[in-house]
């Protein structure tokens, strides 16, 4: 399990887990990435082990009652058994593959058999100097609507295959070149918690990266390579886009070995809404078919333009769940792109600077935000907030939940100053705490 950096506003961390059951409203969600690269697990049978990771949006598939009881049963079940996988083809979650020979990790891919490994740790990937000036342009959409084929002919030269060096293993996925000078965008959680990553082109060729910067909020990431007169991708702007039209994903599936696989669907929803670790990210329904792997592929429009960043899938091992495919629109992939080349981090986020969990009101309890970790660095430690502190009110305005601190939090800007009220064993107190800017208290 994992806790995502950005977490540390002031909310409880979401757990970072391999694809597992059927999902339903409420259950958490499993990542869906980058494949493992085979490999039966011991003695040959599945490992029925499945790990909660990140909250699903409010709707679920609709399913038809049955009279009989048992089968009703069964449907139920699967209903609570089932999650949403973020895929690595946009909030599709990475391949962990582990490095030489460690134990069997247990973590089952559908239809696929391979070890799994969870993040840990920071990204120690060298860093590339941001600021240099390159910008990600989005083109309007013009001219006649091309074939398949001349958009995988235009599009998969700068579709690239990412794989990232883990402590304890690797980690596969996808990336869409921007520039002919190597910067490349893939999703954040392919990288995340890497020690190098490597990137293979369409050529055969593979060359380090250097990471821009990541941001796990929206799961974006930016990487440079060296090089020049790269293949480029046309990024099309999101805005335009209409349930119906036709889309076009291209990634790698399951890993390198099925590199450059394209797929064809439509846009099935726009501004669909899906919670991930507390946080609403606004992403673009397709039925194209994506896969672990797909993880920051390419969406693509008609007139071959990259519409979308592919990452995020429902799968199921218990119900059937078809054509269900997320991708980040790139009129946000810009804003945050942009600042990730231009600042290496996405600034004007205000955090407080502690994890909270919500605690439950009681005869002895008073309902409110507990902390259990204070981060190093913040005023929240400066002005001696502790673990146990269970925050009652912000700014005058009651504190129930931790999603009612996070609103607080949300209406000021980082440097400002909000007065906290907390209780302390029975005790109330009062303190005056200044908000931080998230991505510098995280690094």
């Amino acid at each position: 399990m994992r806790r995502s950096y950005y977490d540390s506003v002031g909310w409880p961390h979401g757990d970072r887990v391999i694809p597992g059951t059927a999902w339903s409203v409420g259950d958490p969600v499993v990542p869906f990435g980058g494949g493992p690269t085979g490999g039966a697990a011991p003695g040959g049978a599945p490992d029925p082990e499945k790990k909660p990771h990140r909250t699903p949006p409010a709707w679920k598939p609709r399913r038809e009652k049955d009279a009989a009881g048992h089968r009703a049963r069964v449907i139920f079940a699967a209903f609570l058994a089932a999650i949403l996988a973020l895929t690595a083809a946009g909030a599709f979650w990475n391949a962990r593959i582990p490095a030489a020979e460690p134990p069997f990790s247990g973590r089952e891919e559908p239809g696929l058999w391979g070890e799994w490994q969870e993040p840990s740790g920071e990204t120690l990937v060298e860093r590339y100097p941001a600021g240099d000036g390159t910008v990600l342009m989005l083109e309007t959409a013009e001219g006649e609507l091309l074939t398949p084929q001349d958009i995988y002919i235009k599009v998969s030269p700068a579709v690239v295959s990412v794989r990232a060096t883990l402590r304890n293993g690797q980690s596969l996925g996808t990336g869409v070149m921007m520039s002919s000078n190597g910067y490349l965008i893939t999703n954040a959680h392919v990288i995340e918690s890497s020690l190098r990553v490597d990137v293979t082109l369409s050529d055969d060729s593979t060359r380090q990266a250097l990471l821009v910067g990541y941001d796990s909020q929206t799961d974006l990431a930016v990487l440079k390579i060296d090089g020049s007169g790269l293949p480029t991708a046309r990024f099309g702007d999101s805005s335009a886009l209409r349930v119906g039209d036709g889309v076009y994903a291209i990634g790698n599936p399951l890993g390198e070995e099925l590199r450059g696989t394209m797929t064809e669907g439509i846009v099935s929803a726009i501004d669909r809404t899906v919670a991930v670790e507390g946080w609403d990210m606004t992403l673009v329904q397709t039925t194209a078919a994506l896969n672990s792997g797909n993880s920051g592929g390419a969406l693509i429009n008609q007139y071959g333009q990259v519409v979308g960043i592919t990452n995020m899938k429902m799968m199921s091992d218990y119900d059937t769940i078809e054509g269900l495919g997320f991708a980040i629109p790139t009129v946000s992939a810009k804003m945050v792109v942009n600042q990730l080349i231009s600042r290496g981090y996405v600034s004007g986020r205000p955090v407080l600077g502690v994890t909270v969990v919500n605690q439950t009101g009681g005869a002895e309890a008073h309902a409110g935000a507990r902390i259990v970790s204070v981060s190093a660095g913040s005023d929240a430690e400066a002005q001696g907030l502790r673990a146990g502190d269970v925050i009652v009110s912000a700014q005058g305005e009651p504190v129930d939940t931790t999603e009612d601190l996070r609103e607080i939090i949300a209406q000021y800007e980082a440097g400002d100053a909000i007065t906290l009220e907390f209780r302390r064993g029975g005790e109330k107190q009062a303190v005056s705490v200044r908000l931080m800017e998230q991505a510098l208290l995280s690094r």
